[in-house]
């Protein structure tokens, strides 16, 4: 019985640590399940999070791609040029500043508050406080004052500071928008230089192609006898000519190109491709009478309100300047007090509060400033006004200006648009001339010295059409600005 007993001993204890096994297996296969399911679940996180990543910078590169192929137009560079001026940032912390000494002038109407703290230490011969008396004692004195003054009357110098710069303060605003509108027409300037430039390249292009053209058939028909020698050396002249020309022309488009760049402040190593397609606008002739745009731009120009702001700025700086030779009167008051120790005697003193509050001061004053004789004021006031009749000159200039400026525009308008269609007849009949002379050179009944002659005057003509074509273009844009349209819209 003892040996069955074992037996049924061991067996159990086989079968519990069985179990056991078992269930310690089960537990870490859910383990290891959970923790492969978690696995899982940051893998497919990790993996959407790159893959929105992958996608936006895939995004931004193609934005980067199109943006840096995409053509510019002429609207499109004044703004960016407006965006990325320096000017325009410098008058943008001019306005800040002119905000700022709006609100000093404001707070000249605030009396002045100060407050003073003082230690002195004195030994040797020197007044007793105590008693008023001369004495040899070491003293030790400790004063505060606290003060304010207000400037009753000061020959309204500080109002008129104020209306100087409430006026400065509006006109930040103007100010901006001179600053703007002149970059937006310098860049328009160069923007159209640079379309010319790369148009007349386009020109070259096809005439150094009509002249290889040509070159290769006056070969052709040297070879069949039709053509002497020097017509083929004729031919090869021009086509070195032409070949040079396009050169030139794309160098020159290159210095014009870098020139935009500058201007609109773009990063200079990066393309820059912009639209001439735009420039190509049919032109028309339209009747605008200067005496009609020059009053209503007269007040809204910003190099007019310019000048008005100089000379009623200068008018303020002249009255403050006279005003200092005015008598000023100021209101002061105060309270004032001060703790005293005799360091000679070692007997007691006071306490700190109770002299602090036993020896307190009041004061109220009036003062009266005469200036009788300060020769500096007269100097600066007589300066001042200079500078206002000075300004009041540089206004009515700007406003003569400004009407000389819109006739010129105008007739300069006026004018390429009939230019333009004369020449575009001229360049019809130069074109219609040098086709009839290439056929009559092409039969042998003309030489290459005239045939070169016909086609230069072929390609000055086109060249003269893209010119006025480009001038009309800037002219029409002024002119539309003097009538109130804005040089970006």
């Amino acid at each position: 019985m003892h040996g069955v007993s074992n037996k049924w001993t061991t067996l159990s204890n086989k079968w519990t640590f069985s179990c056991l096994c078992y269930f310690v297996n089960i537990l870490i296969i859910s383990d290891l399940l959970y923790l492969a399911r978690m696995l899982i679940m940051l893998w497919h996180d990790i993996y959407a999070k790159m893959k929105r990543i992958i996608i936006i910078i895939v995004a931004c590169q193609a934005v980067a791609i199109v943006h840096a192929q995409s053509r510019w137009t002429m609207e499109r560079c004044m703004e960016y040029a407006v965006e990325h001026s320096t000017n325009v940032q410098r008058q943008g912390i001019e306005a800040r500043q002119a905000r700022d000494d709006y609100h000093a002038a404001m707070a000249g109407f605030l009396p002045k508050v100060q407050a003073s703290v003082s230690g002195q230490y004195n030994w040797g011969r020197n007044i007793d406080p105590e008693t008023n008396t001369y004495n040899n004692v070491a003293t030790f004195n400790n004063y505060y004052e606290i003060y304010a003054s207000l400037n009753v009357f000061d020959g309204f110098a500080t109002v008129n500071a104020f209306r100087q710069a409430r006026l400065t303060r509006q006109h930040t605003q103007t100010a901006m928008q001179k600053v703007q509108d002149d970059k937006a027409i310098d860049v328009m300037q160069k923007f159209v230089d640079a379309a010319y430039a790369q148009a007349s390249i386009s020109l070259a292009e096809e005439k150094l192609a009509d002249s290889q053209q040509l070159l290769y058939k006056t070969q052709r028909m040297f070879e069949l006898g039709g053509k002497s020698r020097p017509d083929v050396a004729q031919m090869e002249s021009q086509v070195a000519e032409d070949d040079y020309n396009l050169t030139h022309q794309r160098n020159v488009s290159n210095q014009a190109l870098l020139v935009l760049k500058t201007a609109i402040n773009y990063p200079v190593d990066d393309s820059l491709r912009i639209d001439i397609k735009a420039l190509n606008a049919e032109p028309r002739l339209a009747i605008d009478a200067v005496s009609n745009i020059y009053p209503v731009f007269l007040k809204m120009s910003p190099d007019v309100l310019t000048a008005e702001y100089n000379v009623e700025n200068a008018h303020y700086n002249y009255i403050i300047q006279r005003a200092q030779m005015l008598p000023s009167l100021t209101l002061n008051g105060g309270v004032a007090t001060n703790f005293y120790r005799n360091l000679s005697q070692g007997g007691g003193y006071e306490p700190f509060h109770t002299q602090f509050h036993n020896n307190q001061g009041k004061y109220l004053g009036l003062t009266l400033s005469i200036p009788l004789f300060v020769s500096s004021h007269w100097r600066s006031a007589r300066q001042a006004r200079a500078e206002w009749q000075k300004s009041l000159v540089s206004l009515d200039d700007a406003r003569r200006k400004l009407h000389d400026d819109i006739a010129q525009a105008v007739m300069d308008r006026d004018g390429y648009v009939k230019e333009l269609s004369h020449m575009q007849r001229r360049m019809t009949s130069d074109s219609l001339s040098y086709h009839l002379y290439r056929r009559k050179y092409e039969e042998g009944l003309l030489s290459a010295f005239d045939l070169h002659t016909s086609s230069q005057a072929y390609l000055q003509s086109r060249i003269l059409l893209l010119q006025m074509q480009m001038m009309y273009v800037i002219k029409n844009k002024l002119v539309e600005y003097y009538k109130g349209e804005k040089l970006i819209k």
